[in-house]
């Protein structure tokens, strides 16, 4: 089994979108996609931090997750939005 398919059986398996896999990764679900398809390989490190939170997200029931990812998704927008609004100044 190649990487690509690997990240995504294991995404898929714990019920993530790649949007969300991405932001636990710190990265986007357009560069997971690109993993997921072998157009990039994800670095040592960034294979490691995406499977090190998978295993954390396991561990928790799905209403935590649901809680986590709610959060997560919470603050990226607010991030998102100032960096929009900083932009426009």
């Amino acid at each position: 089994m190649n990487i690509g398919n690997k990240i995504s059986d294991l995404r898929k398996e714990k019920g993530l979108s790649r949007d969300a896999l991405g932001k636990l990764a710190g990265t986007s679900g357009a560069v997971i996609g690109r993993y997921e398809r072998e157009e990039i390989t994800p670095s040592i490190d960034v294979a490691k931090k995406m499977l090190y939170r998978l295993e954390l997200l396991q561990k928790v029931s799905q209403k935590e997750r649901d809680t986590i990812l709610h959060v997560l998704d919470s603050l990226l927008q607010t991030a998102q939005f100032s960096t929009t609004q900083q932009k426009l100044m």
